[in-house]
């Protein structure tokens, strides 16, 4: 039996054209994209001239709208919310109670590549993992990101690698090209 090809690709272009612009959309698709992390977690022992030591502990928040769209109405939560924070760089914002015991800090819009670091001092028993709950905005909830701090390899090394991706690429595309090819010729052949 001859498969006849062309009338395969009359139906098959179409369904792959969907999913390949379906695809694009989502990956070109305009909208906000929030991330947030904590950027760093410690504990500082104070030792003042007259008196006892004492230990702080202190973290950052980091959230960045990495999206193509402004986040509007951007709020961080908090279990509990130390008396000492600072909001950097100085935007506005507003502090909400929320039913129970918990608080909000809310940016009224964050840009596309706009960030915001929220740095917190406070005494112990209390830890970091005690204090946030959820960073969302209108848009959706923020993808929390566990950030690992790592050195950037040479630049010289980063351009030979992205060049073996790039002939790797043109290397499996010849390779599918002449796959169909030769398929197409064995099944015209018969």
């Amino acid at each position: 039996m001859s498969v006849d090809w062309t009338v395969f690709a009359t139906y098959a272009a179409p369904v792959l054209a969907l999913f390949v612009g379906a695809a694009l959309d989502r990956y070109l698709e305009r909208r906000p994209k929030l991330l947030s992390y904590i950027a760093h977690s410690s504990a500082v022992k104070v030792q003042p001239p007259t008196g006892e030591a004492f230990q702080v502990h202190t973290h950052s928040v980091v959230v960045r709208n990495a999206g193509r769209r402004s986040a509007t109405n951007v709020r961080l939560g908090h279990n509990f919310l130390p008396p000492s924070f600072s909001v950097y760089p100085s935007v506005p914002y507003d502090v909400t109670d929320l039913p129970g015991d918990g608080k909000e800090l809310i940016f009224p819009a964050l840009v596309p590549g706009e960030q915001v670091t929220v740095a917190y001092l406070y005494y112990p028993p209390l830890l970091w993992s005690a204090i946030h709950s959820y960073t969302k905005s209108d848009e959706g909830f923020a993808k929390i990101v566990n950030v690992l701090p790592t050195p950037l390899p040479a630049p010289w090394l980063r351009r030979t690698w992205l060049a073996f991706v790039i002939l790797g690429a043109i290397t499996g595309l010849y390779i599918l090209g002449q796959l169909v090819f030769n398929l197409w010729r064995l099944v015209h052949s018969v």
